[in-house]
């Protein structure tokens, strides 16, 4: 059974259930009751909202979405309300002011703001869609096998068309032509409305940023202070990005091969380059025999999904340790799939719902071949082929083009060598903002920046920016702190 990454794209989240005596939201009032989350909190407060379906008759069929709120403990000098997104697509948000406060969001961001939270539309507690996955396709993940030939591409294409048609024949398939960030950011504003704000700040990471640049496209007036972390390209979730995750492995690597080289325990080799080639000893060997459940698919995408964070850098170097010796693995290696039906399938439906991915399995060919040379690590993977080349024609509008007429209030932060949303792509969003946007990089690694990453000048710009709306006067290039 092939096995691989379904976690790549997902930023920190707190699963949490709507109590059922909380009763629905309407336009001018949210009635917010108990939530019963993990971690637990008793602050955290939920309600429902109800939102159209299509937007284009909004009158119509209605879904619902959970919303949540970690009120300020200072209303006396309240700013507003902070609408946060942790990423995805397919992440519960609702549980995401809980996860913030405890990464150490700062006290004086928590007393300017409510920070709400929700479940876009299609996942979690907000009308979840389906595509009835089997077992099986869960372990398969969301990123396709790696390509070694065209061959390879062929093959993969019969379970991808499979897991299109599953989707568009479930018993959510009405959802189908709904579910897109576009959607999810009219969504937002209804949130808005409903909390009777004129207008909203906004934190989003990962997937997240590009729902933010959505929202202050099609809502320029309402956004006050906009935060986008790790920001995907201009285009969002689109074949482009999916392509990216390649060159972000190449370009994160280098920080994991200096880590295990400086640890002769492991026993990965001795300097960068002897860690770099056993990556390619222990793919090609796993390629032809599995060790402990664990393929040559699963080991590419574990090592990237967890090299999204330092702190996980052990457990990277242990899994590789235990695959080269044959020993057991190191615990929750692989995690669990079942509970990652709604994840997966909610991803599905926005991206492939997004944008018009390549339909010819020969372009998916011709991609992987350049990929696996250009970025031999996952390159090979990220170009193959998946459901978005099968998805159903029908669209309800075009991709939202992000541009530059808005508003000067977007401040940009990002990771130079961050694997999931590279700066390359950042680069291109922060192009298309034009003068709506001041970016702050910072000479780090990994994932998500604020509040988790460890570089002050990062950290401070953003906390400064929400508490005072004062941004760098000019996009800020933020040296490495080793020290911290």
């Amino acid at each position: 059974m092939q096995r691989t990454l379904s976690l790549a794209l997902a930023a920190a989240a707190v699963v949490v259930t709507v109590t059922p005596d909380v009763r629905a939201a309407t336009p001018d009032t949210v009635r917010w009751g108990p939530c019963s989350e993990k971690p637990s909190s008793s602050r955290l407060r939920c309600a429902t909202l109800e939102v159209p379906l299509d937007y284009r008759d909004p009158e119509g069929r209605q879904i619902e979405i959970a919303i949540s709120r970690l009120a300020s403990e200072k209303p006396d000098g309240r700013r507003g309300v902070l609408l946060t997104n942790p990423g995805g697509p397919g992440i519960s948000g609702l549980g995401y002011p809980v996860v913030l406060a405890a990464s150490k969001l700062p006290q004086r961001v928590l007393d300017s703001y409510d920070v709400i939270g929700f479940d876009p539309r299609g996942t979690g507690r907000s009308t979840p869609v389906t595509c009835d996955l089997t077992p099986a396709q869960r372990d398969r993940g969301n990123v396709p096998p790696y390509a070694h030939t065209a061959a390879d591409v062929a093959r993969a294409a019969g379970p991808a068309r499979t897991v299109a048609r599953q989707c568009a024949t479930s018993r959510t398939a009405w959802m189908l032509p709904h579910t897109t960030t576009a959607n999810t950011a009219r969504d937002m504003d209804r949130i808005r409305e409903a909390l009777g704000e004129p207008k909203v700040s906004y934190l989003g990471a990962s997937y997240g940023s590009y729902l933010g640049a959505v929202y202050t496209t099609l809502f320029p007036g309402r956004g006050d202070r906009v935060v986008l972390d790790s920001s995907l390209g201009p285009g969002g979730y689109d074949v482009t990005a999916m392509r990216s995750l390649a060159l972000g492995l190449q370009d994160r690597f280098p920080d994991f091969a200096a880590f295990a080289a400086a640890r002769p325990e492991y026993g990965l080799g001795t300097t960068p380059e002897q860690v770099t080639a056993t990556y390619f000893d222990l793919a090609k060997r796993l390629e032809a025999k599995p060790v402990r459940g664990i393929d040559a698919t699963l080991f590419r995408g574990l090592t990237f999904d967890r090299l999204y964070d330092d702190a996980s850098m052990p457990l990277v170097a242990e899994m590789w340790q235990a695959l080269d010796e044959d020993r057991p693995l190191p615990p929750g290696t692989p995690p669990s799939m079942d509970a990652m039906e709604n994840f997966m399938a909610a991803r599905f439906h926005v991206i492939c719902g997004d944008s018009r991915w390549p339909r010819a399995v020969r372009e998916y060919q011709r991609d992987a071949a350049v990929d696996r040379i250009r970025y031999p690590m996952l390159g090979g993977a990220t170009a193959n082929i998946g459901p978005c080349a099968f998805w159903p024609d029908e669209r309800v509008e075009p991709p939202v083009r992000i541009g530059d007429r808005g508003p000067s209030n977007v401040l940009m932060v990002q990771n130079e060598r961050d694997p999931g949303t590279p700066l390359a792509g950042a680069r291109k969003l922060r192009r298309a903002l034009g003068k709506r946007a001041t970016m702050v990089t910072a000479d780090q690694g990994g994932h998500g920046v604020y509040p988790f990453g460890r570089n002050t000048c990062a950290n401070d710009a953003v906390t400064t920016f929400l508490t005072t709306g004062q941004r760098p006067f000019q996009d800020l290039a933020c040296a490495a702190e080793p020290g911290k």
